[in-house]
């Protein structure tokens, strides 16, 4: 069965970075999967009065953010088609719209009819941090986070944040098309940061990997006074990782959603290719 991979490009206020296209076609190759780009346009509830109107004008400052959103998006989707062409991914695109604060929704409520998200990410880009949010929490499917700012290469060396979890292993299961193809896969487990259920739990899921045959090692690191999810980055920029596995955590408290320290420090510091499962 053909895997079938969604991207979701949200226009305002700020839209993804071009790049954001070769690294879609780029992930998406390299799992064999189909693409399906989808950029989510904003739609603004007019509620402008007459001294609105007359004052600040605010129907033609709507109409002409609307107007840059569906410009954005268009041009996002002709770039992802170009890559698409150029890497031979199958592709097809859709346009819709949502309000402002239910573009992140939106795309998890799509996400859910695909086998894998994909969604951009660059520092100080809310619109893409909500998006991702959304998709990892609400979508119910694995996201892959792209860096807006890097190519993305081979994703050859996989390295799994690995705590003995329910949410981390869901994201080993989530991640098997990456692991199948990975020429490396490292464990690592943070020692540190919270109590474990045992010592040798990262060697124990290095054995069940490497008796499914795959290639793959266990490693244990100390976070020290880094934040979790810079030291999970760290280290697996350090040899030479090329994908981060981990589990999504956070926690529904009143309409507020808390997030785990890893995944807080992901999602506000993005260094390389993440897949993230909740």
């Amino acid at each position: 069965m053909k895997l079938m991979a969604a991207l979701f490009l949200p226009t305002y206020p700020e839209a993804n970075a071009p790049k954001i296209a070769s690294n879609a076609v780029a992930v998406t190759s390299q799992v064999g999967a189909t693409l399906h780009a989808v950029a989510i346009n904003v739609d603004i509830l007019d509620v402008s009065n007459a001294l609105s109107g007359y004052l600040l004008d605010l129907p033609q400052k709507i109409r002409e953010a609307e107007a840059t959103s569906r410009k954005g998006g268009k041009a996002l989707l002709e770039a992802v088609a170009k890559e698409a062409s150029r890497g031979d991914v199958t592709l097809t695109t859709q346009e819709t719209n949502a309000p402002p604060a239910l573009m992140g929704d939106t795309a998890a409520r799509e996400g859910r009819y695909y086998d894998l998200c994909l969604v951009g990410w660059a520092p100080d880009n809310q619109t893409a941090r909500m998006t991702a949010e959304a998709l990892v929490f609400g979508s119910g499917r694995p996201t892959v986070l792209l860096p807006d700012s890097d190519d993305v290469g081979a994703l050859g060396h996989v390295v799994i944040a690995w705590d003995g979890s329910r949410v981390a292993a869901k994201a080993v299961a989530d991640a098997r098309p990456f692991l199948e193809r990975a020429s490396m896969i490292t464990v690592v487990t943070v020692t540190d940061e919270k109590p474990l259920a045992g010592q040798d739990i990262g060697q124990r899921l290095a054995q069940g990997l490497r008796t499914r045959g795959l290639l793959a090692e266990a490693m244990s690191i100390q976070a020290g006074d880094r934040p979790i999810g810079a030291a999970l980055q760290e280290y697996t920029l350090r040899i030479g990782g090329e994908l981060l596995v981990m589990g999504g955590f956070g926690h529904s408290r009143v309409r507020d959603f808390v997030l785990g320290g890893a995944t807080e420090g992901i999602l506000s510091d993005l260094r390389l290719p993440i897949l993230m499962s909740h």
